[in-house]
C-alpha cells in the first residue's frame, strides 16, 4: 500500500514538474505584460464594455504570446545552453524535448490566433498574427546579427495595446498610436538594462546585443537616456488628447521623472567606471531593470483609475 502512494505521488510530482516546465516555456512574465497591456487598451478605448470580448482578447493573447515565447526558446535551445541566465530553461536542460517544445508552441499560438480571429475580429487577429510572426522571424534571428534587433523586437512588443483597442472598436484611432508609442519607448530601457546585466551571457551565445560590443557602456547608456525622456512626453499625451484626466498625468509625470533619475544615474556610473570596475553601473542598471518592471504596471493602473 505505501508502495502505491509512494508512485502515485512520484507521478503527480512528475506531471506537476512538467506542467510547469510548459508554463515556463510561455515566458510567463513577458506574457503577462503583452495581456496586461492589451486589456488596458480595450478598456481605454471605451464604448459598451463586452466581458465576453474582453475575455477572448485575453485568452487570445496569452496563447499567442505564449506560443511566441515557447517557439522562440525552441529556435534558441542551442544558444540557451550556453549563457547562465538561460541554461535551466526546460529545452536546454533536457527536462522536455525539443518536439515537445514545437509541438506546444505552435499548437496554443494557433489556438490563440483562432480565438482571436472568431471571437474578437480580424484586425485583432491580423494584428496578432503580425506580433507573432515579427518577433519569431524578425526579432529573433537578428539578434545574432545587428545590434538594431531591439528595436525591431520593439514593434511586436508595443502592439498589444493595439489589439485590444482594435478588439473594442474594429479600428486603430490615433489614440492606440500613442500606446504604442509607449510601449515602444518603454522597451528600450528595459531591454538595455538586462542586456548590460547580462552582456557577458550575450557574447557567450554569440548575440550582436548593444551592450556586447559598448565596452565602456556609454552608448548604452546614451539609449537608455534618450528612451526614459521620450516617455515623459509621451505619456503626457494621453490627457492631452482626451483620454486621461488630472490623477494620470500628475502621476505619469512623478514616474516618467523617477525612471529618468535613475537611467541618469546609470549614465554617471558608467562614467566613472574604471576598465575593470563596473559594479556600481551594473547596480545601478539592475535598478533600471526592476523599476521598468514596476513602471509600466504603474503606468497602466494610473490610465484606468483616471477612467473610471
Amino acid at each position: 500500500m505505501n508502495g502505491e502512494v509512494k508512485i502515485l505521488a512520484g507521478e503527480i510530482a512528475h506531471t506537476r514538474s512538467r506542467l510547469l516546465d510548459y508554463v515556463e516555456l510561455t515566458k510567463p512574465e513577458l506574457t503577462s505584460l503583452s495581456v496586461l497591456t492589451t486589456l488596458c487598451g480595450f478598456y481605454l478605448a471605451g464604448g459598451a464594455f463586452d466581458i465576453v470580448r474582453f475575455m477572448h482578447v485575453a485568452l487570445g493573447t496569452a496563447l499567442v504570446g505564449g506560443g511566441a515565447g515557447a517557439l522562440n526558446q525552441y529556435i534558441e535551445r542551442h544558444y540557451d545552453a550556453l549563457m547562465k541566465r538561460t541554461e535551466r530553461r526546460p529545452l536546454p536542460a533536457g527536462r522536455l524535448a525539443p518536439a515537445e517544445g514545437l509541438t506546444f508552441g505552435i499548437g496554443i499560438a494557433v489556438a490563440g490566433l483562432l480565438d482571436l480571429y472568431i471571437f474578437t475580429n480580424v484586425l485583432t487577429g491580423a494584428l496578432a498574427a503580425v506580433t507573432f510572426a515579427s518577433y519569431l522571424f524578425l526579432y529573433t534571428p537578428l539578434k545574432r546579427v545587428t545590434p538594431f534587433s531591439t528595436l525591431v523586437g520593439g514593434v511586436p512588443g508595443a502592439l498589444p495595446p493595439m489589439m485590444g483597442w482594435a478588439a473594442a472598436k474594429n479600428e486603430l484611432a490615433p489614440e492606440s498610436w500613442v500606446l504604442f508609442a509607449i510601449l515602444f519607448c518603454w522597451q528600450m530601457p528595459h531591454f538595455f538594462s538586462l542586456a548590460w546585466m547580462y552582456r557577458k551571457d550575450y557574447a557567450r551565445a554569440g548575440f550582436k546585443m548593444l551592450s556586447v560590443a559598448d565596452e565602456n557602456g556609454s552608448r548604452t547608456a546614451r539609449q537608455i537616456l534618450i528612451y526614459c525622456a521620450a516617455l515623459i512626453p509621451i505619456s503626457v499625451v494621453m490627457t492631452f488628447i482626451g483620454l486621461t484626466g488630472s490623477l494620470y498625468i500628475v502621476g505619469a509625470l512623478i514616474l516618467g521623472t523617477s525612471f529618468l533619475g535613475l537611467s541618469i544615474l546609470f549614465d554617471r556610473s558608467v562614467r566613472d567606471a574604471t576598465a575593470s570596475d563596473f559594479s556600481a553601473a551594473n547596480i545601478s542598471s539592475r535598478r533600471i531593470f526592476l523599476a521598468s518592471l514596476a513602471y509600466l504596471p504603474a503606468l497602466m493602473l494610473l490610465m484606468v483609475l483616471d477612467k473610471l
